[in-house]
């Protein structure tokens, strides 16, 4: 990875409804306060050739670590524009994600970590850390991006469920390994008929909170199909860091196998295709396939 560039506290500007960053950044116009909508002026001159982090104004609370959920409010415009191309205040629903999961751009992944809660920062990102050659919606292709970012809170996210085990004693279902090691569990699937209705049951029993279908999840998890056991996807393939995403957004069979289910627990999900992806081929996935999951249930917010 990268290491950030040298971070320093914004200067402001004339009047307190902006800001110049002290690193040539594009200035804040209004909004510059921690927690209104920014406005941005147009980056002046070529942008920076590599990630730019200026701190606008620094929050008093943890510093975000690799691998913390984060809740943030942000907009993001091009450098050589004065018109956004996303932001999160209008919509009034902060987002979620976890450091260095690679669900978001590099230049978030990199710029946020270290960067303390109740900050707002700004991001220059060159395109290698951002959207590259192929550019994405209104994004152009080799466009450097600016955001301004608002940390408004960091959960340390355990890396595996803690709880106690629950008797796996029905010989219909899948049976899925216990280890708290971080390492994935096992699933071995019987060589019986899949069930027709959704199942979802305790593994590992946790203690914490029970999930709201409105919630944002950070989990790991594990996901094989039915028919032969393939795996198909799995978190702990990629950097074994949790995944965040909210509940709402997710196949029917996740919402309603998780919704109910306590914070710090490992699930299995058996859900049959109209709850997954009924006919439709996604990704490796067969049309019309039950899907078996192994989900560690790590936080919700």
């Amino acid at each position: 990875m990268l290491l950030l560039s040298a971070v320093a506290c914004g200067s402001e500007g004339k009047g307190s409804d902006s800001v110049s960053p002290a690193g040539g950044l594009p200035a804040i116009t209004a909004g510059a306060a921690f927690g209104e909508k920014p406005t941005l002026a147009k980056g002046e001159g070529d942008p920076p050739k590599e990630l730019k982090t200026e701190v606008i104004s620094e929050g008093d609370g943890a510093e975000v670590k690799k691998g913390d959920q984060i809740e943030v409010n942000y907009l993001g415009q091009a450098w050589d524009s004065d018109e956004p191309f996303d932001n999160s205040f209008d919509r009034g629903e902060p987002f979620n994600l976890t450091v260095g999961a690679g669900q978001v751009i590099k230049g978030w992944d990199q710029g946020l970590e270290g960067q303390k809660v109740g900050s707002r920062v700004e991001l220059a990102i060159p395109p290698e850390l951002g959207y590259g050659e192929q550019g994405q919606g209104q994004i152009k292709p080799n466009a450097t991006l600016v955001f301004v970012v608002d940390i408004l809170k960091a959960t340390t996210i355990p890396k595996v469920a803690e709880g106690t085990e629950v008797a796996q004693d029905n010989i219909d279902l899948p049976k899925v390994g216990t280890n708290t090691d971080g390492k994935a569990p096992s699933i071995t699937v019987p060589d019986k008929d899949a069930p027709t209705e959704l199942v979802s049951t305790y593994i590992i029993e946790g203690d914490g909170p029970e999930v709201k279908k409105s919630d944002t999840l950070a989990v790991a998890y594990k996901g094989v199909l039915w028919k032969g056991g393939k795996e198909f996807d799995s978190s702990y393939a990629r950097g074994n860091e949790p995944v965040s995403f909210p509940l709402s957004q997710v196949i029917p069979g996740w919402q309603d196998g998780l919704e109910g289910k306590k914070v710090g627990s490992r699930v299995l999900l058996v859900i049959p295709p109209d709850q997954a992806y009924g006919d439709a081929e996604q990704q490796g996935i067969p049309a019309g396939s039950t899907l078996v999951f192994s989900v560690d249930i790590l936080a919700a917010s």
